[in-house]
């Protein structure tokens, strides 16, 4: 799961169906993202895989989601399909904008709380899920994941680009816009030599300048297309 300093949605986004609520009780509907373990993981490429790479970085603050709609009656909860698809987490320890902050390289539980009213009083974006009587917490083990600031496996990048609706600006479009794949592909791993690379065809511009060319046109240009992808 993408995680940044600004704050990244959630994606996929959780979705979760409730039953069983009383429908004349109004409820508060809940999100919070815990550690799975005390360990931090980095990813191995040649075998595709994570592995512990040392102890958990230290706690950050506590930060609960609160969904927009609360609180509302247990008869609307439950003819809906809950989403929390605005959710964003960033890496951010000192964010002031309500995003869940959470560590890079590290893997987290989301956790689904549903509050009676009368027990959400001391209900907080900045505090810890009230516990007692009249709250439940759900939480299911599909939905572990790891967070990172980018993307360490090709397949998970294409798959979330393909399905994410805010990604866009990653896909080709018909418009001369790459994928994000080929772009970065494109960038890490070809590495032309200066002697492929001449403007030969453009007259009155001697060899020494070639260098100064190539710099100047090219690469910032694949820059400027990076940092334009990314903020779409």
């Amino acid at each position: 799961m993408i995680i940044t300093k600004a704050g990244r949605r959630m994606f996929p986004a959780m979705r979760v169906k409730i039953s069983g609520l009383d429908p004349h009780q109004q409820y508060y509907i809940a999100m919070d993202i815990v550690p799975v373990d005390n360990k931090r993981y980095r990813y191995v490429y040649h075998s595709s895989k994570w592995m512990v790479a040392g102890n958990a970085d230290s706690p950050v603050p506590p930060r609960v989601y609160i969904h927009p709609d609360s609180p509302a009656s247990g008869e609307t909860w439950m003819r809906q399909v809950i989403s929390f698809d605005k959710l964003k987490l960033t890496n951010n320890e000192l964010d002031d904008q309500g995003h869940i902050i959470l560590h890079s390289m590290h893997k987290y539980q989301p956790r689904v709380h549903v509050i009676r009213k009368d027990c959400g009083d001391d209900l907080s974006p900045i505090k810890p899920v009230p516990s007692g009587e009249g709250v439940k917490a759900f939480s299911f083990p599909e939905t572990v994941f790891t967070t990172v600031t980018a993307y360490q496996n090709q397949q998970i990048t294409r798959l979330k680009i393909d399905r994410n609706p805010f990604a866009k600006g990653f896909r080709d479009s018909g418009r001369n816009r790459m994928g994000l794949e080929a772009l970065v592909e494109s960038y890490a791993f070809w590495r032309p030599s200066l002697r492929t690379l001449t403007f030969e065809d453009i007259p009155g511009i001697p060899k020494q300048e070639y260098r100064d060319l190539k710099t100047y046109y090219i690469f910032p240009k694949l820059d400027n297309l990076l940092s334009r992808q990314i903020k779409l």
